[in-house]
């Protein structure tokens, strides 16, 4: 099944230009032909072409289903990003297939990337969602101080902090995130956190944590940290 993102469907009745020039010049889809839809708000939509134009193609809805999150917990990753925009790319789109509710783009003290085009990492993580035949379109914040991020009101959510050095005592996460949770996870910059921020970030409840003996890149840790919460998350099921 293919899958087109139109955040506005039913207020508009169009494609967006570069998913109508995707539906009409690539796939060659013509007037009367019909198509899957999603506004990536947890909606699918069946709707027939009625003019098959490559910058404004024009629908009609035949039909709507509504679903609901399979997970039974959320997921938030703060990252500071990779000095290769690439990395970042990629790890935005591992995520959006795994499954992930939010992704926070930090500014820690160390970061060696100052600005990252949110531009072309939504357009990963929407060709994600529609790869993995998901209806629901992660969010994404941009540039978020360290400060401003770890001061935001999680509520009773599991706030973990991916840090490297054996400076503060460090728990293994596999065995302390909780199933059935919302959990916050940070993945700090190629250079770590700085001592100064573990020690702010730790009065605000977050706990140190390690994914393991070897020392992973920022982009495998935050891979690593969503694969592990949504394992842990099936074995409570199975």
């Amino acid at each position: 099944m293919i899958q087109f993102y139109a955040p506005d469907i039913e207020k508009e009745l169009c494609l967006p230009e570069g998913e109508s020039g995707h539906c009409c010049r690539v796939l060659r889809k013509k007037e009367g032909d019909e198509i899957i839809v999603t506004d990536g708000k947890g909606h699918r939509f069946i709707c027939e072409i009625i003019k098959d134009n490559p910058k404004r193609t024009e629908l009609k809805i035949k039909g709507k289903e509504t679903f609901k999150l399979e997970r039974n917990y959320s997921l938030t990753l703060a990252v500071a990003p990779t000095k290769n925009a690439d990395r970042m790319e990629w790890l935005a789109e591992k995520a959006v297939e795994i499954g992930i509710d939010r992704i926070v783009l930090i500014r820690c003290e160390r970061s060696e990337r100052k600005v990252l085009r949110p531009e072309r990492l939504l357009k990963v993580m929407i060709s994600a969602m529609k790869q993995s035949l998901s209806t629901f379109l992660p969010l994404i914040s941009e540039d978020k101080p360290f400060k401003d991020f770890i001061n935001e009101d999680f509520g009773m959510a599991q706030k973990f902090l991916g840090y490297c050095s054996d400076l503060y005592p460090r728990k293994s996460f596999v065995k302390e995130c909780s199933p059935g949770r919302e959990v916050v996870v940070m993945i700090g910059p190629e250079g770590d956190f700085t001592e100064k921020e573990v020690e702010k970030a730790v009065e605000k409840g977050f706990m140190p944590v390690t994914f393991g003996d070897k020392r992973l890149r920022t982009e495998t840790a935050g891979i690593f940290a969503v694969a592990a919460v949504d394992v842990i998350n099936q074995l409570q099921n199975t």
